[in-house]
């Protein structure tokens, strides 16, 4: 058998795994042998064949008959389910799960737990199916860059610098010395102009001066918050409907979709008048209507303006989620945690000092009566989530990743979670896989290169086992990831093999 005959032969019998290339066929890729699950063509999910040359969805053939071109290397899907690759559009990837927040603290050159954690970060992501995060509040911008240097890591977008209210929510968790240092980019009130440091000039704090330092960085949205505040300080804050104008005009003119961190009635109300393009959190808190075991008209006259206006919804369940784990004895023994975490952080985890955030959570009760502090606003967050399930709402996939300094959101784990809580509340397996490809790529407007298996797109895929549209467990049978036309099997992304790369 002739060289290059014998090569042919060989990449013939490759199949979803790693297998030999050569730089042509590194470039030209046959996926086939597999049923195609695209968010734009549900109906009919049916045999199909996908060509990749130079990272991008160069031809899509449906049917179980297709033509294989020339020259290139053959993925044997063997009978597999192939999707667009998930988009978890809330993660902040500067946070170390469990760790309060502080850059001088998370130092990877002096601490080397903190270093397994990032250099395992976008393998955690990748291991889930997370191809592309979007990043909402970019606090250390080396962070970010060290993620894409990774040589396997998920495409990555962000919302720049946070474009907070001075001294509000979340500037006021740090001293007020070293929040502005934190937080640069705030709307400066001359109401507090005695609590800002001289050195800030109002004219380079306005909501236009803000968002355009967004856009200038490169951000594709810019993040804002309406949080009045919770356990002992409850009075942050907030920004009028004026000022919120002023931000909204200039997201506007800059084409930046504008996110809004709101998780209360009242907050979903500002946003939502303020016309916000997407809510970044579920509503657990009512307000007045707490007491109310029924979702009142008054919430349901809202929700309908959301579904209405097509306001993006990214529910965000597993926070509350992720605080009870502190109350669940098994939840480190968690056997999927060991895929996605470094050893040594999971052995802090378990120490008395890693645990320190539990005594944040609770200080004076008993964990029986902490646990059922969080049954009322779980429900009260299905419930909402149930009805604009009913109504077909713009939901978005997102997971607040990690949410707090919690040890109980993990990247890409959390992800999974997230799902499944998803659809407990009532979501359908065709609006959570719809949630997390082609809503977030339309809403975060990169939907000309992601979402979909179309031609012309970036070849960002996931082989399953399973469909996603028949149960959440196929987003755990993850065979295979291809990001930018680089594939490599999901077993070689777990942190076992994590100083393994891409063949």
């Amino acid at each position: 058998m002739k060289p290059r005959s014998l090569v042919l032969a060989v990449l013939a019998l490759c199949g979803a795994q790693m297998c030999p290339t050569t730089s042509w066929a590194a470039s030209r890729i046959w996926i086939t042998n597999v049923k195609l699950v695209s968010p734009e063509n549900l109906e009919h999910i049916e045999p199909g064949s996908v060509l990749i040359e130079n990272g991008r969805i160069a031809r899509v053939d449906r049917g179980a008959h297709t033509r294989r071109p020339g020259a290139v290397r053959v993925v044997d899907g063997q009978g597999y389910y192939l999707t667009p690759g998930l988009i978890d559009s809330h993660v902040h990837l500067g946070a170390v799960p469990g760790m309060n927040f502080d850059p001088s603290g998370q130092d990877a050159t002096r601490n080397p737990m903190i270093a397994a954690y990032f250099k395992q970060l976008p393998r955690s992501y990748l291991y889930y199916g997370y191809t592309t995060v979007v990043d909402l509040a970019v606090v250390d911008r080396g962070t970010l860059e060290r993620f894409n240097r990774a040589p396997l890591h998920p495409d990555t977008y962000d919302c720049g610098s946070p474009l907070v209210f001075a001294n509000g929510y979340p500037m006021s968790f740090f001293p007020p010395q070293q929040r502005f240092k934190y937080f640069p980019n705030f709307i400066y009130d001359a109401a507090q102009s005695a609590k800002i440091p001289a050195e800030y000039e109002p004219q380079e704090h306005t909501p236009a001066a803000g968002v355009e330092r967004v856009r200038a960085a490169g951000g594709i949205c810019v993040k804002t918050h309406f949080e009045r505040g919770f356990g002992a300080d409850r009075n942050l804050p907030v920004m009028s409907p004026a000022v919120f104008a002023q931000v909204r005009a200039a997201a506007t003119k800059d084409g930046l979709v504008l996110v809004t961190h709101a998780n209360s009635f009242e907050a979903q109300t500002f946003a939502v008048e303020g016309s916000a393009d997407v809510l970044a959190h579920g509503m657990w808190h009512w307000g007045a209507l707490d007491k109310e075991t029924q979702l009142p008209p008054e919430i349901q006259t809202l929700l309908d303006k959301i579904v209405e206006k097509r306001i993006g919804y990214q529910p965000t369940m597993q926070v509350l989620q992720g605080l009870r784990v502190y109350f669940d004895p098994d939840y480190l023994t968690t056997p999927a945690l060991t895929k996605v975490m470094p050893a040594a952080l999971l052995e802090w985890f378990a120490s008395p000092e890693g645990k320190w955030f539990k005594k944040e959570i609770n200080e004076d009760d008993s964990d029986e009566v902490v646990l059922r502090g969080f049954d009322a606003p779980l429900r009260r967050e299905r419930q909402v989530v149930a009805y604009l399930a009913a109504k077909n709402a713009n939901f978005l996939f997102g997971t607040d990743t990690p949410s707090s300094a919690t040890y109980g959101n993990v990247p890409g784990l959390n992800g999974y979670l997230e799902m499944q809580q998803l659809r407990q509340a009532g979501m359908s397996l065709t609006q959570i896989f719809k949630a997390a490809t082609i809503n977030n790529a339309r809403t975060f407007k990169l939907d000309a290169t992601l979402g979909s298996i179309e031609a012309g797109k970036a070849a960002n895929l996931l082989l399953m086992k399973m469909s996603p549209l028949a149960d959440v467990a196929a987003y755990d049978s993850i065979v295979t990831v291809w990001v930018g036309g680089k594939q490599v099997a999901r077993e070689r992304l777990a942190v076992a093999t994590a100083t393994r790369t891409a063949d």
